[in-house]
C-alpha cells in the first residue's frame, strides 16, 4: 500500500505472480494516460469541439537490462464527438509538448509516439 500525498491510499504489487494490484511501472502509464486525457479534453473544451467519449490506449516497450525502464511509448487517443481532425491534432501534441508532466518525465527514457481516431458522435 502507499499513502499519496493527497491522503489517498493505493494498493501496488510489485509481485507478478501476486498480481493482486497494478506494479509500479503500470502505474507509470496510468499517469501518462490521465495526466495527458485531462489535457487534451480541456484543450478541446476551449477550441469548441464537441467530445463525448474519451480512451486513452497505451503500449510501450521496456528496458531489456536493469533498470527496466520505458524506452518506448505508443500512445493512442480514440475520440468519440464532432471533433476537427487538426484541433485534435493540435490538443494532443500540446499536451504532450507542453502541459503534461508525466509526458515530460517519460520522455527522459522513452520515445513517445501518438496516433487517434476519431470516431463518430453516438445517436
Amino acid at each position: 500500500m502507499a499513502e499519496l500525498p493527497s491522503g489517498h491510499v493505493v494498493a501496488i504489487d510489485s509481485n507478478r505472480e501476486h498480481n493482486s494490484a497494478p506494479g509500479p511501472m503500470e502505474f507509470m502509464l496510468a499517469a501518462l494516460g490521465s495526466c495527458t486525457a485531462t489535457d487534451v479534453v480541456l484543450v478541446l473544451a476551449k477550441k469548441r469541439q464537441r467530445l463525448d467519449e474519451l480512451e486513452i490506449v497505451i503500449q510501450g516497450e521496456r528496458a531489456k537490462e536493469p533498470p527496466t525502464v520505458w524506452v518506448k511509448l505508443e500512445i493512442l487517443y480514440r475520440m468519440r464527438g464532432v471533433i476537427a481532425d487538426e484541433a485534435a491534432k493540435r490538443a494532443i501534441q500540446l499536451s504532450l509538448d507542453k502541459y503534461c508532466g508525466a509526458a515530460a518525465t517519460l520522455r527522459k527514457t522513452a520515445e513517445l509516439s501518438f496516433r487517434y481516431e476519431i470516431l463518430p458522435p453516438k445517436t
